[in-house]
């Protein structure tokens, strides 16, 4: 297998096309016309709606209850309503757009429905807007939200305004979505679905390949096939970005080499970018950064461990294919600061640090708890983690069972419940998850309230341990609370 050297596809300025000019002069093919969103509110569903207002479209939309997203959408002159009824869809309308979370039963699809209007999936209306668009879409199991909110970063320092979707908010902006001035779209890609086949970018980046989903799919050979399927999407004069380091994805990259561009990264390793000499402290990250054997410049970032080194060299090489400068890019690094719920500190009172995650995969959980680790030493962790999904727990209770060794004490509450089926609830549970840590050599504890977690936290933690809460449900609140009650008795 042969993976070509690095070189620009394109110079940066034919990407970089102000919205109006060039490819986009003729008339927008949504202008005047008229979308209704079910689910508004969502992150990206919001985004995608100022999107098409952007094109002129004439949106409406409703939610379960109001937020900031949904006040920018009506004061950029959306109606949005409060609540879901048939009477929201307007008399004419040319398509209905839907979230992930809305149900068969909702009154205004089942009325779109009846009428026989055009329902989008919101994958399938988000890939026909970023068809106007030069797209970049970045994918993987893990990093896909932090990569994509720092490439975002990188963009904005550099004097580019790109139009953006992001799985989480982008702390210096504090947003997760946002319409820019360029015709580049950048937007974090999900496998979930296969949602991601509805991307057809220009940059497409892979970041890993490992087992998850499994309510979806039937394993890892499937999981493999559909990113190979997102790669295959790349047009032809784009570029595929991939993680050399992960087996995976270098199974893909066997396909389609010879295709298309590849342009691969790793820590140490035989690809294009490298990182090399990674200097760990408790304030920042230090490498080099390499192309092949020619160094391109050293990097400073805010972010703690070696994960988020690849990351960085991920958003490097999208910033490379797209014609950026690397030692602008490389410069450009250490201003991001991160992205919400991503190894986030939220505070520190009476010298206990708060954490809070979104790890909610055991490759996650290992990786936050190792840059924890480095950043913060010995300290005493406690971990409080929220499984997410029966399926998921049951599928990788070994995984995650290995995966709280750098934690000191593990508190287990019950399973964030979605998507699950009655089988899987009944298969499975937090107690079990508590047991198989502990079978593995590390302290743990199934507690069933986040009430009754506070108070083992009250009476547990002292001066100079951590609280990390953890996971993609609203453990959240844990921290919360333990911060209020932290503040009342400092």
């Amino acid at each position: 297998m042969k993976i070509t050297d690095y070189r620009p596809v394109r110079s940066a300025h034919q990407y970089f096309v102000p919205i109006g000019s060039k490819n986009m002069a003729m008339k927008s093919p949504v202008e005047n016309k008229r979308y209704h969103f079910i689910g508004i509110g969502g992150v990206g569903t919001s985004a995608l709606a100022a999107a098409l207002m952007k094109e002129k479209a004439i949106i409406t939309g409703s939610d379960m209850q109001g937020s900031s997203l949904t006040d920018r959408l009506s004061q950029d002159g959306a109606k949005v309503a409060i609540g879901h009824s048939a009477d929201n869809l307007p008399e004419k309308l040319d398509g209905v757009v839907i979230s992930a979370a809305v149900k068969d039963d909702n009154p205004e699809l089942q009325a779109a429905r009846q009428r026989k209007i055009m329902v989008y999936k919101y994958a399938q209306m988000l890939g026909l807007v970023m068809d106007r668009y030069k797209g970049i879409a970045i994918a993987g199991t893990h990093g896909k939200s932090t990569t994509t909110g720092w490439l975002v970063c990188v963009l904005k320092k550099l004097g580019i305004e790109p139009n953006f979707v992001v799985g989480a908010d982008i702390l210096q902006f504090g947003s997760s979505s946002g319409v820019g001035s360029s015709d580049i779209f950048v937007a974090e890609a999900c496998e979930y679905d296969r949602s991601f086949l509805n991307l057809h970018p220009k940059i497409g980046a892979i970041l890993n390949i490992e087992p998850d989903h499994l309510d979806y799919y039937s394993g890892i050979d499937e999981i493999v096939e559909a990113f190979a399927a997102f790669a295959d999407n790349i047009s032809s004069d784009g570029v595929l970005v991939a993680g050399m380091q992960d087996v995976n994805v270098v199974k893909i990259l066997a396909q389609i080499s010879g295709k298309k561009e590849i342009l691969t990264f790793s820590i140490a390793g035989s690809s294009t970018i490298s990182a090399r000499n990674i200097k760990y402290t408790p304030d920042f990250t230090q490498f080099d950064c390499f192309h092949h054997n020619n160094i391109l410049g050293t990097a400073k970032i805010k972010l703690a461990g070696e994960h988020n080194v690849r990351n960085a060299l991920a958003v490097l090489a999208c910033a490379q294919a797209i014609g950026l400068d690397a030692k602008n890019v490389i410069n450009c690094l250490g201003d991001f600061e991160g992205m919400d719920r991503r190894v986030m500190e939220k505070a520190k009172i009476n010298g206990v640090i708060i954490i809070d995650d979104y790890a909610h995969h055991p490759t996650e959980i290992k990786a936050s708890l190792k840059a924890v680790r480095q950043k913060y030493g010995d300290k005493k962790i406690f971990c409080v983690f929220q499984p997410h999904q029966y399926s998921r727990t049951r599928f990788l209770l070994k995984d995650f069972a290995e995966s709280f060794k750098l934690a000191d004490m593990t508190i287990v509450p019950d399973i964030y419940f979605v998507r699950d089926t009655e089988k899987s609830k009944n298969e499975v549970n937090s107690q079990m998850l508590a047991d198989a840590i502990k079978q593995k050599g590390s302290q743990a504890l199934f507690i069933d309230s986040f009430e009754k977690i506070c108070d083992f936290l009250k009476d547990n933690v002292k001066s100079g341990d951590i609280l990390i809460t953890m996971g993609a449900g609203n453990v959240w609140k844990v921290a919360d609370e333990y911060i209020r009650w932290l503040g009342k008795n400092s």
